[in-house]
């Protein structure tokens, strides 16, 4: 079987689609030793003219491709390159099957095609909808998605939405969770903690949020949550909490500034914001954390409490979405509008050291039910099932 790739995302690893084409296909071309893979690249694209990493198997073919929009328009040249390029270079190779690892399947293919879709936000949430050129785009891309072949999601959560909203049929959809990169697991060397906590000034003990800004991750909530948990007696004062990832540049309603929302809130005096980490050190700043808090709207999954699970580090999280199947039993869940449920649930990991314990254990233990080596086999088998014409 030969796979052409929609590869507009690799090389991108500060996204979650670059994160999940790279592991998905570095675990694919670990299982199976038939299967032939084709990387269609965007050369037009500011990431792929950049782009200069080699791929380690002899079955995984790069294949750069141009469209009339190069170093025009990247809006232009992405979509062109999606619904136009891709499907021309699938049938160039020789593709047995197209597969697009993200929410931009061509309308017209000459193969079976494959789709990834993580999530449904930008029709979801209305802060998310964007432009009228956005809510355009979305609207080609969702009647795309009734034409696929097969569709692939994250989470039964996110299924439910691509079946209600896109309209697409069950029997037309299957869910294969992702999975944390092998690098996250419990970090007990004390020369790397150390290295980790100098490097980033470090309190010794902390709470820890770490992704991004925009309203969807409830951040403020995260600042409100520990500023009332602070003021609770019994609280010990030297938690601090730890705020990770690169900050907005404007305080604004889609990108709340967290330095602004802690100056309001009068913690700033033990807030710490990192700015942004590398993937290196993520692994020992979430095994130094008492607890990791990811109080999120929305989330097709959620790699980053699974991360922290991985890592052995009790997570506290919404009970909406995608996030109480990844969680399991392992942490806690809240609603993400009850303030004072996520205070109460920090309050209980800080104090309650034999409840810390137990979601520590616990943590590991649900982190080991997903693995990228699952995820690609039931990929594999998916483009099996589509090859086969089902």
């Amino acid at each position: 079987m030969r796979v052409a790739i929609n590869a507009v995302f690799w090389g991108e690893e500060t996204t979650g689609s670059g994160q999940y084409i790279r592991n998905l296909l570095q675990a694919l071309a670990g299982i199976d030793g038939e299967t032939e893979y084709v990387l269609v690249m965007p050369r037009g694209l500011k990431h792929g003219r950049a782009f200069q990493e080699s791929v380690s198997s002899g079955r995984v073919e790069i294949l750069w491709r141009r469209t009339p929009f190069d170093g025009l328009s990247d809006n232009l040249t992405k979509l062109w390159f999606e619904q136009i390029t891709f499907p021309s270079a699938c049938r160039r190779v020789g593709a047995d099957l197209a597969f697009v690892p993200y929410f931009a399947p061509p309308f017209f293919s000459p193969v079976p095609v494959v789709v990834t879709i993580h999530d449904l936000i930008p029709l979801i949430l209305p802060a998310y909808r964007g432009s009228i050129l956005v809510q355009a785009y979305m609207r080609l891309v969702s009647s795309a998605a009734r034409r696929m072949d097969l569709v692939l999601t994250d989470s039964v959560a996110s299924e439910r939405d691509i079946v209600r909203l896109l309209n697409i049929p069950s029997s037309r959809t299957r869910v294969i969770p992702l999975a944390a990169e092998s690098a996250y697991r419990k970090v007990e060397e004390v020369d790397e903690l150390a290295r980790v906590r100098a490097l980033h000034d470090l309190p010794s003990r902390y709470l820890l949020y770490l992704g991004g800004f925009d309203v969807r991750k409830n951040v403020e909530q995260v600042l409100a949550a520990y500023a009332r948990a602070r003021r609770s007696p019994g609280f010990p004062d030297d938690v601090w909490l730890v705020v990770g990832g690169k900050l907005p540049s404007d305080h604004t309603p889609f990108t709340p500034d967290p330095r602004v929302v802690s100056a309001t809130l009068g913690i700033t005096d033990r807030v710490l914001f990192t700015g942004w980490i590398e993937e290196r050190d993520k692994p020992a700043i979430y095994s130094g954390a008492i607890a990791f808090l990811f109080p999120s709207y929305y989330e097709g999954f959620g790699l980053p409490p699974l991360e922290a699970l991985s890592c052995g580090v009790p997570v506290i999280t919404s009970d909406v979405s995608a996030l109480p199947e990844v969680i399991g039993d392992a942490g806690l869940t809240v609603s993400p509008g009850d303030v004072d449920a996520l205070a109460a649930a920090v309050f209980s990991v800080v104090v309650d050291e034999h409840l810390r314990e137990r979601l520590r254990w616990s943590a590991l233990v649900q982190a080991k039910r997903f693995s990228w080596g699952r995820t690609a086999r039931q990929t594999l088998s998916s483009f099996e099932e589509v090859a086969r014409g089902r």
